[in-house]
């Protein structure tokens, strides 16, 4: 509740309020540091994006192969559930 109350002045930035943060970079950094600073951001960006999408992939997989142990496992569940019953029936007629 607090980041969101915290980041809701963001919605109120308009064209003056970014170039004055544009200026006040600019005179920071320089004219030379900034597409360093912008090239490093992008990367970090594309970085952040492949770890998302290996970690996406491998919920996937991982939901993936829990179905399929269940589908594999169910049958077998069923075949047993039938031998148990016959061998109860077989049980009551001996006895």
């Amino acid at each position: 509740m607090l980041m969101i109350k915290s980041l809701a002045f963001i919605g109120g930035l308009g064209g003056p309020e970014i170039a004055v943060i544009f200026v006040v970079v600019l005179l920071l950094f320089g004219a030379k540091k900034i597409p360093e600073l912008a090239r490093g951001l992008g990367k970090s960006m594309g970085e952040f994006k492949r770890a998302r999408d290996e970690f996406e992939d491998e919920i996937k997989m991982a939901e993936m192969d829990v179905s399929n142990e269940a589908e594999t496992n169910e049958p077998e569940t069923k075949e047993a559930e039938t031998k148990k019953a016959e061998h109860r029936e077989e049980a009551s007629e001996v006895s």
